[in-house]
């Protein structure tokens, strides 16, 4: 094995974390005192009361020295908390509904873009409105454009109605003659 590789133990690292650790403290000092009041004794108890009570007082001062060890360096200057724990408070209903409430009847925050959107899609519906009633400008000159294109049309229609009278009409005539000219052959 190359230099430098053996110093792993290959297993994965575990930290005690500090609340459990916490949890397990007052657990085990509940269970001694339950114990105490049922009159119960462990191994440990019958070791200490065995033992002298100066020996009692050693034990209890040891704990407090446990308890008042600064941290060493930055660690003794802040708390160190998981920023990612998030603990669940319970929240009251009259909080709750208040909140709700409250939300409802403010607007709803929208983005920038959202609001240019809707700006957008306002200013589009009430150009379509004005357009239809004819009171843009745009609208004007449609509505003349069709006026004018209306007036060519029937003037093109009374031209062709004219046109066909005056065919119908020497249609007609020409009929007279010929009815004439073969009455005249005919007599």
């Amino acid at each position: 094995m190359p230099r430098g590789r053996g110093r792993c133990k290959g297993g994965k690292r575990h930290f005690t974390n500090f609340e459990a650790m916490e949890e397990q403290k007052k657990k085990e000092e509940k269970e001694r005192q339950w114990r105490k009041e049922q009159g119960e004794t462990d191994s440990e108890e019958d070791e200490e009361k065995s033992g002298s009570d100066s020996s009692e007082e050693s034990t209890e001062e040891e704990e407090e020295e446990v308890k008042e060890q600064k941290a060493k360096g930055v660690g003794g200057l802040i708390e160190c908390e998981n920023p990612n724990r998030v603990v669940s408070k319970p929240k009251k209903v009259s909080t709750l509904t208040s909140t709700s409430d409250t939300a409802a009847a403010s607007k709803p925050q929208l983005s920038r873009r959202e609001r240019e959107e809707i700006q957008k899609q306002r200013a589009t519906a009430h150009y379509r409105k004005m357009h239809s009633e004819g009171k843009t400008e745009e609208a004007r000159a449609d509505l003349a454009r069709l006026a004018i294109i209306r007036q060519q049309r029937e003037e093109a229609a009374k031209k062709r109605e004219e046109e066909k009278q005056a065919r119908e009409a020497a249609a007609s005539a020409k009929k007279e003659q010929l009815a004439k000219a073969l009455n005249k052959k005919k007599s």
